[in-house]
């Protein structure tokens, strides 16, 4: 009887540990998955393609045509759609390049620059299914599938304007700030757009500085490196310092001149310090155009059925489309003075108590 008894305490233990187990099997927490690999998430590809383009300048202007391209770039990495550019040896590639884009069956074209305005204005109604996005084009009757895209360059150039303004006083600024108070405009085509740049620049420039001399030269293209680099050369030598170039590849030249002869450069379109390699040592800063931002809205509101054509939109400071880069390697030699100076003009034009010219005449 005592065998027995003790074999059914050993047993009673033993149906004890096992519902102990048992219950901390079935209370154990699961283990946690694991967390995705966020940096192996692709964005779903829609069926949805968009196109441009380019001016004369083509793609690897570091300026105007591949900041249109950023803009694409930029709805192919958020939106997961396909892209494309067509690039334009001479005017005559514009119609046939469109004509291909169309056939391909893209939903948006974007027509890149000034001189394409009657090409879009011409190819748009022929494919009415399709959205045209005129860059620096302002459509004079646009249809309800086109939006021409402008700036107001000469804000952004007022800026420009005043710093360069400023720097050319100050001789403590930089070794290459000299004492003949001259600056320069180096301008690609003379166009509403570059006219714009020009006149922005010398009004914002002249309201810091009245005895300022603004040099200003054009070299008949976008896409001619040696003009433009001869005709910076020119300018340094009748002593400007400060160099403000706006002439596509045109106005990679003109850098390389700055470099050479030892002067001060101003970007455009883009933040140039960090499109041409190797120019942090002069470039200053870029007057910039959201180019990539009027072209991702624009297919954004595309894919999302909320395009709105027939109109002319403009980005201007108030709208964030333009404005000045950083100053870059220059950002300890920029003073507050000059820093106080370009925010009370930014305030002045956004208040209206500045109104900065748009054409030669108005200058």
């Amino acid at each position: 009887m005592r065998v027995e008894s003790r074999f059914k305490q050993v047993l009673a233990l033993l149906l004890v540990f096992a519902l102990v187990a048992a219950m901390a099997v079935g209370c154990a927490q699961p283990d946690e998955p694991d967390e995705p690999d966020t940096d192996e998430v692709e964005v779903p590809t829609i069926d949805f393609r968009a196109a441009m383009v380019t001016d004369v300048g083509g793609l690897g202007d570091r300026t105007f045509n591949d900041g249109t391209y950023e803009g694409l770039l930029w709805a192919e990495r958020e939106l997961g759609i396909e892209i494309r550019a067509l690039e334009s040896n001479e005017i005559a590639d514009y119609e046939p390049n469109i004509d291909q884009l169309a056939a391909a069956g893209f939903d948006v074209i974007f027509t890149v620059g000034f001189l394409m305005t009657d090409t879009t204005a011409a190819k748009a109604p022929e494919y009415p299914d399709i959205v045209f996005g005129g860059i620096d084009q302002f459509l004079e009757d646009p249809g309800p599938n086109e939006v021409g895209l402008l700036f107001k360059e000469h804000e952004a150039a007022y800026l420009a304007g005043v710093l360069a303004g400023l720097v050319t006083l100050d001789q403590d600024f930089d070794e290459r700030v000299n004492d003949q108070n001259t600056i320069a405009f180096i301008g690609g085509m003379d166009i509403p757009p570059v006219e714009r740049f020009e006149v922005g620049f010398i009004a914002g420039a002249k309201s810091v500085n009245p005895d300022v001399e603004i040099l200003v030269l054009y070299a008949g293209s976008f896409d001619d490196q040696a003009r433009g680099r001869e005709l910076a050369l020119s300018a340094i030598d009748q002593g400007a310092d400060v160099v403000f170039g706006v002439a596509g590849l045109s106005g990679l030249g003109s850098i390389t001149a700055a470099q050479e002869r030892g002067a001060l450069f101003i970007g455009v379109d883009v933040d140039q310090y960090l499109t041409v390699e190797g120019s942090g040592d002069v470039m200053l800063t870029s007057a910039i155009k959201r180019l990539d931002v009027a072209v991702f809205e624009t297919i954004k509101s595309a894919v999302e059925g909320t395009f709105v054509g027939g109109q002319n939109r403009v980005f201007g400071l108030a709208e964030d489309g333009v404005g000045l880069a950083p100053f870059h390697d220059f950002d300890d030699a920029v003073t507050q003075e000059m820093r106080d100076a370009i925010e009370e003009a930014r305030q002045g034009v956004l208040d209206g108590t500045v109104v900065v010219p748009e054409t030669r005449d108005e200058l």
